[in-house]
């Protein structure tokens, strides 16, 4: 048991000497005593009661006493207990000096000893107030009563104080958790209106700042404009890098965006590549039209991105109070109307709204949704472009293309519907018929007689990427028993290099499969050297841009050259893709281009007249031929 400390305060220096007989015996020689009483007496000597350390000091005067208690105070070893007799003159009498002792103590517990009868009860009640800390002690007394004083006393001030540190500890706890919690709830309330990625404000407080700033417009008839900012082509850099690399691009265009607007503006991403930026009050048509240019001039830089340096652009469309619209909603509808206008034009622009850009926006809603029915209806059909022999004009194969047979809008072209289609997820449900209805073709032409032809289905990345393309095919070509020489899957070169070990595991399988694998659009991607040495490519499939100008561009034509080079020193076959004219044909032949696929020969043709074509044109003794004439060099291929 810890000492605890007693403050006897008495004018008579001998009731001091008392209280130290009484409190303070010596622990030695009582045992001595005991002992002496055993060895004379011949009883065991009692094992004592365990007796409270005291730890008594002296005062002759209350204000010594007072003292002497805001030191102990002051050095964290406060007294327990006071004896405090009721008259010590000449200084203050017993009333005063516990007064004085409970200012500057208030837990310390108070004996009033007293020998005279001036105060009773009620006039203790009147000075001191009605206290437990508080008990009377008549002189003379007994030892058993000021040892049952102390005990009593001293053990109520130690649970006391147990019990306050115990609340005070309690009170911190509370207190660390509540700011935990605090913290927390700050932190989720930030979650709730900020984006995770960019730390940008969402569309919860968007909607807010929107709100706010069309109320402080309407009140102070000033205006304020919202541009809608959207990255162009953002989803090749997901595809080819992968999503990771897109959250450094989206965190990098986000800080450009922000150092952009004073602090007082708002920049908020509302989607995966879409930012808003709401800027005034007071601001004009024309400093928003600033704005525009300046995030522009700003994304134009180049970010680099694992030692690739990405080159970021962007749609904006632009929005302003009143004029384009009194609420957050029209406003944020207006501006995305005039940014699908800038996409439209190019991208990489802005655009002011005007009224006609309403019909655009409603438009593509309306084509999204119809989209999602054709799909169920199944209102597609697919068309076949001839690939022709350069050097036979053989038709050996054929790619398969898409078309959307639209109910009331007619045949709609797939540059109008696959981007939708990407974007709201249709692309893989799409791509997976595609698969399966070119094979079925296929068969039933070879079952009705037509020559042996070899069909090239595209897929898209993310359906390549997806992880099932590889049971895709493998089913499309069980349920349609067709060969699987016979098919030919077109990738493009992002779509390869978007994972390099996991396009190498996908396209070899594809190719001991049987089933031949060709680079589509070659020259605009990566044109990475490596890639057509690992992976098993049969193929390359010149860009269409370089056909296009291949009579006028001197650069265009070394490219040509170059690449066709390149494929036969790899013994790969290349394909040209958009041959309109024959002056074009004449210089692919004699820069010995295999094949050849464009309007000069056919356009792409409906499954009917693309068979009467190939009946009138492909000649029966050419058929026995054709795998040996289609045959290409693969890094597998040898193994077929």
């Amino acid at each position: 048991m810890s000492d605890i400390r007693i403050l006897v305060t008495d004018d008579n220096a001998a009731i001091h000497e008392d209280f130290r007989k009484i409190l303070a015996a010596d622990a030695t020689a009582e045992a001595d005593l005991r002992q002496t009483e055993s060895l004379l007496f011949g009883d065991t000597p009692d094992t004592p009661a365990l007796r409270a350390a005291y730890v008594l000091d002296f005062a002759l005067q209350g204000k010594q006493a007072v003292e002497s208690v805001a030191r102990a105070r002051a050095d964290g070893r406060p007294y327990a207990l006071a004896f405090v007799d009721m008259r010590m003159p000449p200084g203050w009498d017993g009333l005063e000096t516990i007064e004085h002792l409970w200012k500057t103590d208030p837990d310390v517990q108070v004996v009033i000893c007293s020998a005279h009868s001036d105060y009773d009860w009620m006039d203790v009640v009147e000075r001191l107030g009605h206290s437990d800390k508080l008990l009377i002690l008549k002189k003379p007394f007994e030892p058993i009563e000021v040892l049952q004083c102390a005990s009593a006393l001293s053990r109520k001030w130690q649970h006391e104080r147990a019990l306050r540190a115990h609340v005070e500890s309690l009170e911190q706890v509370i207190a660390i958790r509540t700011a935990t919690l605090e913290a927390a709830n700050q932190q989720l309330r930030h979650l709730a209106t900020h984006d995770a990625l960019t730390g940008l404000p969402n569309r919860v407080l968007l909607d807010d700042r929107l709100a706010q700033a069309s109320a402080h417009a309407a009140r102070d008839h000033q205006s304020f404009s919202v541009l809608m900012v959207d990255l162009d082509r953002f989803k090749v850099i997901n595809d080819s890098l992968g999503h990771r690399s897109g959250d450094t691009v989206l965190h990098e265009v986000a800080r450009r965006l922000h150092e952009l607007v004073p602090s007082t503006d708002t920049v908020a991403r509302v989607g995966g590549d879409e930012f808003v930026l709401v800027v005034g009050p007071a601001a004009t048509a024309a400093d928003a039209e600033q704005i525009a240019r300046r995030a522009n001039e700003v994304l134009s830089a180049p970010i680099r991105v694992d030692g690739v340096e990405l080159h970021v652009s962007a749609s904006i469309g632009i929005a302003s109070y009143p004029g384009d619209g009194a609420s957050a909603e029209v406003l944020l509808a207006h501006a995305d109307a005039a940014m699908y206008c800038a996409k439209q034009r190019g991208r990489n622009n802005y655009q002011c709204f005007n009224a006609a850009m309403d019909s655009i926006t409603l438009e593509h809603v309306s084509l999204e949704s119809e989209l999602h029915q054709a799909v169920k209806a199944q209102q597609f059909e697919l068309y076949y472009q001839p690939k022709v022999d350069t050097a036979t004009g053989d038709v050996r194969s054929a790619e398969a293309l898409i078309r959307w047979n639209h109910p009331v809008r007619g045949l709609i072209e797939p540059a109008k519907f696959i981007p939708l289609a990407e974007i709201c997820g249709l692309i893989h449900e799409i791509g997976a018929w595609v698969l399966r209805e070119a094979c079925r073709q296929c068969a039933a032409w070879q079952r009705a007689g037509v020559p042996s032809l070899r069909i090239a289905v595209n897929v898209a990345a993310s359906q390549f990427r997806r992880g099932d393309l590889l049971e895709q095919v493998r089913s499309a070509l069980e349920q349609a028993q067709l060969d699987p020489r016979f098919l030919e899957i077109e990738l493009t070169e992002s779509v390869v290099m978007s994972d390099p070990e996991e396009s190498a595991a996908v396209l070899e399988q594809l190719s001991r499969m049987g089933v031949l694998v060709s680079v589509d659009d070659f020259g605009t991607g990566y044109s990475s050297m490596s890639y057509l040495q690992r992976f098993p490519i049969d193929k390359l499939k010149i860009d269409q841009g370089f056909i296009k100008e291949l009579m006028t561009r001197p650069d265009d034509e070394s490219i040509v050259k170059a690449i066709i080079s390149l494929a036969h020193g790899l013994r790969l076959k290349v394909v040209a893709e958009g041959v309109e004219t024959s002056e074009q044909l004449t210089l692919l032949q004699s820069l010995g281009c295999d094949q050849y696929q464009g309007f000069l020969f056919s356009p792409p043709l409906p499954a009917p007249k693309f068979a009467e074509l190939v009946r009138s044109w492909q000649k029966p003794e050419d058929s026995s031929s054709l795998e040996e004439a289609s045959r290409t060099h693969s890094k597998l291929a040898v193994n077929r």
